[in-house]
């Protein structure tokens, strides 16, 4: 995904999303007739523009992208003809409110590579959740903020504290997904984590798709991953909201976590993320472990860093 400007990027994430969203629909689940040759996958164009009542030549003007100025009743109507979920009905609105050059919410502006700086307040609450995963994430999927426990949890993806280049290069979820082979045992789901992650991101670009930093992102795992650059192509789109995920750690071994999403709407672009496990269940107690070593890993560190500015 090369840089381009905000429009032209808009453009071109409509057109890609249009035109994979009208190929996934049969005729039949369309109700209509399959009389004819077909000569690509799913509807025609003529064929959404009447499902939608609009003309033909005004539906293709919006599959090119030129969806700048699109009424409600339209784009309601359209989401109706490409039966759209929840997640991809939103990013429709997000594409076009981006195309008119309003963004959707604080989080619609233009952002470069620089990193987030986190609050100290933010930090605050992170640190404060005791007994469940706590961790806060950028639009990049980068995570910027975790707590002493979900520090411990997420070992392979944030590497050991000391090691060389270990935080710098690691801390990023999508990364970690699509170039660490060390993914496939932590997520035993892997294919369905990976479509999760892929879905949130081309939500997140719906929301600006002239995010520079994004776009430099999904370059770079395009090239370096062909699973990533097939679930891109798809252009699904994730809501996360709340669910349960199944992980299997290094240390403890599988245990299944139900999660909450939760924007933090004081920093456009930063959502918090609590991992929790049922009470009395054995992911609960495999927590507790972790936490006892996260505590024991602590120690150690403020122990070692004492030894070295001790002087005689």
């Amino acid at each position: 995904m090369e840089n381009r400007s905000s429009a032209q990027a808009a453009q071109a994430e409509v057109q890609e999303f249009l035109t994979s969203r009208r190929a996934r629909i049969t005729p039949d689940a369309a109700g209509l007739p399959t009389t004819g040759n077909r000569r690509v996958p799913g509807l025609r164009r003529s064929e959404v523009a009447d499902l939608a009542g609009i003309s033909v030549d005004y539906y293709a003007k919006l599959e090119r992208g030129q969806i700048a100025g699109a009424s409600t009743g339209v784009l309601e109507a359209l989401a109706r003809a490409l039966r759209l979920s929840e997640a991809e009905h939103r990013h429709l609105y997000d594409l076009a409110s981006a195309a008119d050059g309003v963004p959707t919410s604080a989080r619609g502006r233009s952002r470069s590579t620089r990193p987030h700086q986190v609050r100290a307040s933010l930090e605050r609450v992170v640190d404060a959740v005791i007994g469940a995963v706590a961790f806060v994430r950028d639009e990049m999927q980068g995570i910027v903020a975790v707590n002493d426990l979900g520090r411990e949890f997420y070992r392979p993806v944030l590497g050991d504290p000391g090691a060389s280049g270990a935080t710098a290069g690691r801390a990023n979820l999508a990364r970690f997904q699509f170039l660490d082979p060390a993914s496939r045992e932590f997520y035993p789901d892997w294919d369905t984590m990976a479509w999760m992650c892929v879905g949130v991101m081309h939500a997140e670009v719906g929301r600006n798709p002239g995010h520079r930093g994004l776009q430099d992102l999904v370059g770079e795992l395009s090239t370096r991953s062909t699973d990533f650059a097939e679930l891109w192509a798809a252009h699904d789109v994730r809501i996360h909201g709340a669910g349960t995920k199944r992980f299997h750690h290094p240390e403890v071994g599988e245990l299944t976590l139900a999660f909450e999403e939760l924007q933090v709407t004081a920093d456009d672009g930063l959502t918090l993320y609590v991992y929790s496990a049922e009470p009395g269940s054995a992911a609960e107690e495999k927590l507790r472990l972790l936490a006892s070593l996260a505590a024991s890993h602590t120690t150690t560190e403020i122990t070692t860093e004492g030894e070295d500015t001790c002087v005689e």
